[in-house]
């Protein structure tokens, strides 16, 4: 299969790669601005891929916040753009747009696990500019494109930006070790989310784009959240800390999704996918991914 990937060089990007070499896979990773038409539309006539994966965008919310306008014209807009150009010069092919699970907003523990129909009520830039996207992507699967929608979950490994909370708190956390102190500065940590490993994400990924129906949504997400304090706690313990976690007003974002969990049983279905790597194993990895790109800090 010829893939075409767009955010090849981020975090879950990487791997998806990996994923689809390993598979045997012709992978392409798209250099390209995804804000560019014309651009976008020469990758895909010059590739002339099978699939597309479409993951570039801008995806911390806590950034969306002070610059609503550039999600909007990555995510939207770069969405758009990708559609057009499939629709011109690779119309047989199959595109997976990558969303997410912060459309669905604030939700209600009444309504755990979410499932694909759940109303969605996006609370930041960044959820607003996932559902817009979406809707490009829906609108053109019923005028015949063949395309599918991955609504993700928060997913964590090695290789991710620490401007995201699980490898933030293990870097702060091996600074604290360093340094012997026993309190760092957190954000909110009694939210509650569904953590799904990136190596296990980017298999669903593949497997959608195999098995996956036009025109339908899928959650790719693990079916349990855990609060981020025992994350917090759980990294703390595997470097042997003990200290105290200090709520900084600084990291609160102005709206927070208390709890995310979702349903991966149409994922299943369609594909026969789900989860393998446990989180305590992504969090080991996170850490020992931290400590190989930073080295442990420095005595004070």
């Amino acid at each position: 299969m010829r893939a075409l990937v767009t955010g090849g060089r981020g975090f879950a990007g990487r791997h998806l790669e990996a994923h689809l070499l390993s598979r045997g896979d012709e992978v392409f990773v798209a250099e390209c601005d995804v804000t560019n038409d014309e651009a976008v539309r020469e990758a895909l006539k010059t590739t002339q891929p099978d699939a597309i994966y479409h993951l570039a965008a801008l995806s911390s919310v806590a950034d969306s916040w002070s610059n609503p306008a550039a999600f909007t014209r990555v995510n939207v807009l770069g969405t758009l753009h990708v559609l057009n150009a499939v629709a011109a010069h690779t119309p047989q092919a199959t595109t997976l747009i990558v969303s997410s699970a912060d459309v669905y907003g604030v939700v209600a523990d009444a309504d755990l696990p979410l499932v694909e129909t759940h109303v969605t009520a996006p609370v930041s830039p960044y959820a607003q500019s996932k559902l817009e996207a979406e809707g490009f992507a829906l609108r053109r699967a019923r005028e015949g494109q063949r395309v599918i929608v991955a609504r993700a979950f928060p997913h964590i490994g090695p290789g991710q930006s620490e401007r995201f909370v699980v490898p933030s708190l293990a870097r702060r956390l091996l600074e604290a070790r360093a340094r012997g102190r026993d309190t760092i500065t957190v954000g909110d940590l009694s939210a509650r989310r569904d953590f799904t490993d990136v190596r296990d994400v980017v298999r669903a990924y593949r497997l959608l784009i195999e098995h996956g129906v036009s025109g339908e949504v899928y959650h790719v997400a693990s079916g349990h959240d855990v609060a981020l304090q025992r994350v917090a706690e759980a990294i703390a313990l595997a470097l042997g800390l003990a200290v105290r976690f200090e709520v900084d007003p600084a990291l609160l974002r102005p709206v927070e999704v208390p709890v995310l969990r979702g349903s991966f049983a149409k994922l299943h279905e369609a594909t026969g996918w789900e989860p393998t790597i446990t989180l305590s194993q992504s969090i080991n990895d996170v850490i020992r991914d931290i400590e190989n790109r930073f080295g442990p800090a420095s005595p004070a």
